[in-house]
């Protein structure tokens, strides 16, 4: 049973692109969708982390609106970070899902008990990968991932219960 979602964020929360304004801020589109996903992964008791390559504040203003407290940045080595995270903290490796979208994610992905990957990403990834999201990055991987694994594992009409107040 999956207890850590670990999430990359170029490519898989976002679409990849880079947006600049008038004063050089960087921005990001970030799916709504998602964080109905995450939502319901809460709800379902899984810890979600977002753990990325590069630095910036949309990232953590959009971590801290989903109540995502792990939250990683300028993380170059995600596989040598996340062996040291793990330690002590009593997760299994086939308790770990990751979603990314590009070659960077290999290591990690080996790791892993769960690899899911956006429509979009690279061939190798998607080789590797256990489910390919039917979602292009940054419009729904995120909710589809969390859909998928809790399906899988009977947990998903309780936490559509616990996260929305519906019954299935």
């Amino acid at each position: 049973m999956i207890r850590l979602l670990m999430l990359d964020v170029d490519g898989t929360m976002t679409d990849g692109g880079v947006y600049y304004d008038a004063a050089g801020n960087e921005m990001k589109k970030f799916a709504i969708k998602d964080g109905a996903g995450i939502l319901l992964a809460h709800a379902a008791g899984i810890r979600v982390m977002i753990c990325t390559g590069r630095e910036c504040v949309a990232v953590r203003r959009r971590a801290e609106d989903l109540h995502v407290n792990d939250v990683y940045q300028n993380v170059d080595r995600k596989d040598t970070f996340l062996r040291e995270f793990m330690a002590g903290k009593g997760y299994s490796w086939s308790e770990v899902a990751y979603c990314g979208d590009d070659l960077n994610d290999l290591a990690i992905m080996a790791m892993c008990g769960f690899v899911a990957c956006p429509l979009d990403a690279a061939a190798e990834v998607k080789d590797r990968a256990d489910y390919i999201c039917p979602q292009r990055g940054g419009e729904g991987v995120v909710r589809g991932v969390v859909e998928r694994i809790l399906r899988s594992d009977g947990r998903w009409n309780d936490a559509v219960k616990k996260a929305f107040h519906v019954e299935l």
